[in-house]
């Protein structure tokens, strides 16, 4: 008889639960033998499906056919049907995705598919909710920090116990952001590291998890708060917070600085 928890830990392993609930079923695995084997058995499919499987890349010249065709189609489309431009324009930054998934259909059909798919109000990303409600959390009593601490040399070895990732990390309270300490939280399938920032009257989480194949997120705002992401070397970063975008984006120069100079070092 399968453990009742089963179906949870499958939809865990496929990234369809929220943090708080990864966070419960990673509890149940360490106590469960059956579910751990359930794990182990859904990574080694995966695995062999990844190893086995050939994977093919479009030619540079049909996805550049592609390309040209989308961004005439999506011209005149907004041209006639009055679509915001800064719509269409989000949309066309998933070109590479439908260039390559979609590259045996033509040119046409995928066009119409991405114009199907901009008149199709868009899901959260799990990611986007997983970071807020995390956010979120953190804005709780004693949920902020767990090494709470301005200095570097504190702060990143902290990382190296309890968290599976090491971020760059600086203080810039020069520049008006003070680091005030870090934690660990779960997200992604993993135990991501957080940098908490004040600035000002804002709170800043910084979280940084591994980086896979595919691209960070657009950047979103959600509920009053902004999500501002990018990628340094194999690390993926995204700053949450309700400060302005302008702030966030100072804040992202300064580690993307750090990391280039730890990465040089």
């Amino acid at each position: 008889m399968l453990c009742p928890e089963s179906l949870r830990v499958q939809a865990y392993f496929d990234g369809e639960v929220d943090a708080v609930s990864a966070a419960e079923i990673e509890r149940h695995l360490e106590r469960c033998a059956e579910c751990r084997e359930l794990r182990q058995g859904l990574e080694r499919t995966r695995d062999a499906l990844r190893r086995d499987l050939p994977y093919h890349t479009v030619p540079h010249a049909l996805a550049g056919r592609v390309r040209a065709t989308l961004d005439q189609a999506g011209a005149r489309a907004s041209a006639e049907r009055g679509w915001p431009r800064a719509l269409w324009a989000g949309a066309l930054r998933l070109r590479p995705f439908w260039a390559g998934a979609l590259s045996g259909v033509g040119v046409s059909a995928v066009a119409a598919a991405l114009a199907l798919f901009v008149l199709v109000p868009l899901r959260a990303s799990p990611l986007v909710e997983d970071l807020l409600a995390a956010h979120l959390r953190s804005l709780m009593a004693s949920h902020l920090i767990d090494v709470a601490s301005s200095d570097r040399h504190t702060v990143k070895p902290w990382f190296a116990g309890h968290a599976d990732v090491s971020p760059a990390v600086a203080d810039f309270d020069a520049q008006g952001y003070r680091l005030i300490g870090g934690r660990a939280d779960y997200l992604n399938r993993q135990r991501s590291a957080v940098l908490v920032y004040q600035h000002g009257a804002h709170v800043i989480n910084v979280f940084s998890w591994a980086a896979d194949r595919w691209p960070v997120p657009a950047s979103v705002t959600r509920d009053g708060y902004h999500l501002l992401f990018w990628r340094a070397g194999d690390l993926d970063y995204c700053a949450v917070s309700d400060a302005a975008w302008e702030e966030l984006h100072g804040l992202a120069r300064l580690l993307q600085e750090r990391s280039a100079h730890e990465a040089l070092q």
